[in-house]
């Protein structure tokens, strides 16, 4: 397990950086990917013993114009700079923000009338253990030949990581894997007794598939992008995802599948799969 989140995070995003992208020359005598150090300490305004510190987890709280220096120069999104924030606060002993919240699996009656209005759409709920707490019956037709809702409840993330089948339910398992995991990440991580109860419970049975990927994977996931799926039933299809985030009170995720091409659109929009609305719950 790492347990320098902070570190992991800016050296990945220090590695993802293309120089010519922040006006440095590429040149072919590179051999790290991404920016050195020295030139993230640079263009940031720090020493290079201080970014040092920071990747090695010798120093976990960096100051506010120190870290939006930082942000500005590893060009991280909205979504990056709120999980730096938080890895800065997650780095004590006790972390305030979201840790221990109990996981949800209640709904709001609004958040009940949402659902109801996206049917027929893929869409469902899920908390930040990755339970499915409700989902449109279009989803649960969809789902279920998958054998995603066969646990009590259903979890995507123990779904991916130990279920044989999404092996070949997900051809690129590896980044559907890593997205998942970088999901159960987001936030305080193991200062959250939930997740950390999670993590435990994976690191014992899907084992090196997980904790190598918490050692590795960021935890921001992507909120939007491609899903490509083997269906048993409907074939191969292609979908587009959007992952909203509800308010904190409910520490709940939106997540809803649209097709990607015209091929997956004329599939889903068959009669087959529009059975009758009802929400499922649980």
């Amino acid at each position: 397990m790492s347990e320098n989140e902070l570190g992991l995070f800016l050296r990945s995003r220090r590695e993802s950086i293309d120089p010519a992208a922040v006006g440095l020359p590429a040149g072919s005598r590179r051999r790290t990917p991404g920016l050195r150090r020295s030139e993230v300490a640079m263009l940031a305004g720090v020493s290079v013993e201080y970014v040092t510190r920071l990747e090695q987890g010798r120093d976990r709280h960096p100051s506010p114009p120190v870290l939006g220096a930082l942000a500005d120069v590893l060009r991280l999104t909205g979504n990056d700079r709120v999980h730096l924030y938080r890895l800065t606060k997650g780095a004590g002993a006790t972390f305030p923000c979201r840790a221990g919240l109990t996981p949800s699996r209640v709904l709001r009656p609004t958040l009940r009338a949402l659902l109801e209005r996206l049917e027929p759409a893929l869409a469902v709920l899920v908390n930040h253990l990755g339970d499915l707490v409700a989902r449109t019956e279009t989803f649960d037709a969809f789902a279920r030949p998958l054998g995603l809702l066969e646990t009590d409840p259903p979890n995507l993330l123990r779904y991916v990581l130990t279920s044989p089948r999404a092996r070949t339910v997900f051809p690129e398992w590896p980044a559907v894997a890593d997205h998942w995991v970088a999901t159960l990440k987001e936030g305080p991580f193991r200062a959250d007794p939930y997740v950390a109860a999670v993590a435990d419970e994976l690191s014992v049975i899907a084992g090196d598939e997980f904790t190598s990927r918490v050692a590795t994977v960021p935890g921001v996931p992507a909120p939007t992008g491609v899903l490509r799926v083997a269906h048993p039933e409907l074939g191969p299809l292609d979908l587009a995802y959007e992952s909203l985030e509800l308010p904190a009170d409910d520490s709940l995720r939106l997540l809803v599948y649209l097709p990607a091409d015209s091929a997956t659109a004329h599939v889903l929009e068959g009669p087959a799969t529009h059975p009758p609305l009802r929400l499922v719950s649980g």
